[in-house]
């Protein structure tokens, strides 16, 4: 024993201090920790629980309404819009009935539309340009030139 002690006493004497403090430490920390799992809803007090229920309670209420009020926006919005959508096919049919075509009428109102914007502009002439190469050359018929032989 004698022999163990002197070969290795510091090493025994640093496990047991490190034994030592570890064990202390597991005990701190499991007195600080709660011992079950309801201990902390059972150490609060029950008006407290019942004023924190009630206000959940209420905000689930109020984001209920609000989520209810959107749907409600975009169905009124979905009714105009399918509103619109029949207004353009009655008013495509009847002038199908008329014998004109609807895109003829569209152009027609993007002309008239085109055409008051363009009296109050200045339309400006274009200059004569001279071609940028000349006549003779295409460069899509290769090498040779332009005919074929």
């Amino acid at each position: 024993v004698g022999s163990l002690l002197s070969s290795y006493g510091w090493y025994i004497l640093l496990a047991a201090v490190a034994l030592y403090l570890l064990v202390q430490k597991v005990s701190r920390s499991l007195a600080a920790r709660p011992r079950g799992p309801g201990a902390a809803e059972a150490a609060e007090e029950p008006d407290v629980v019942v004023r924190r229920q009630e206000a959940l309670a209420a905000a689930r209420l109020r984001m209920q309404e609000e989520l209810n009020a959107q749907a409600e926006r975009y169905k009124e919005k979905q009714k105009q819009l399918e509103e619109e959508k029949r207004r353009q096919k009655i008013a495509m049919w009847e002038s199908m009935q008329e014998g004109k075509s609807y895109k003829g009428n569209l152009k027609l109102n993007q002309q008239e539309a085109e055409s008051g914007a363009s009296t109050s502009a200045v339309p400006k002439s274009k200059p004569n340009k001279k071609p940028l190469r000349g006549g003779g050359y295409n460069p899509l018929s290769g090498e040779g030139g332009g005919t074929c032989s």
